[in-house]
């Protein structure tokens, strides 16, 4: 499901797959056992509609997910203009060929993403979050205002 955020116009889908590919921070929420949110800056890769965060098992984003797999992210940037997702799906761990994944999230971070990944590998147990989300909300103030109240369109604002 796709909702509007009423004061900008969402992403065209082409611009939004070039949006994703761009070495931005994704914004991993989830929920910490006492009811709080617990919110992780990471790298990411975008593929297939699901999104894949690489971290260590060790990690308290993933024992948080290994008590409730409900996650949102925010992939955002504020330069030159506001323009963002907001995803909210369940989260899988994924422990099945993690360095070649890892690999493909660290490609467009850093100059070697293959001794990246194998050096935290040799620490720590690795893992990769994939993200399935159920609902994504766009926003990309470089179209310019969304939405006016009297518009005819979807009623569903996040």
């Amino acid at each position: 499901m796709t909702t509007i955020y009423p004061q900008a116009k969402p992403f065209i889908a082409d611009d939004l797959a070039v949006f994703l590919e761009r070495p931005l921070i994704a914004k991993l929420c989830s929920h910490n056992p006492d009811g709080t949110i617990h919110v992780a800056p990471m790298w990411f890769r975008y593929q297939d509609g699901d999104v894949l965060l690489g971290t260590q098992e060790i990690t308290h984003k993933v024992r948080n997910i290994q008590g409730n797999n409900q996650v949102t992210l925010l992939i955002d940037t504020t330069e030159p203009t506001l323009q963002g997702v907001i995803m909210v799906g369940e989260a899988e761990l994924d422990y099945d060929d993690v360095i070649t994944k890892r690999v493909s999230i660290f490609e467009k971070y850093v100059d070697d993403p293959q001794g990246l990944a194998e050096r935290l590998a040799s620490s720590w147990t690795p893992v990769i979050i994939r993200v399935k989300p159920r609902s994504m909300t766009t926003y990309d103030y470089s179209q310019g205002f969304g939405l006016s109240q009297a518009s005819d369109g979807p009623d569903v604002f996040d």
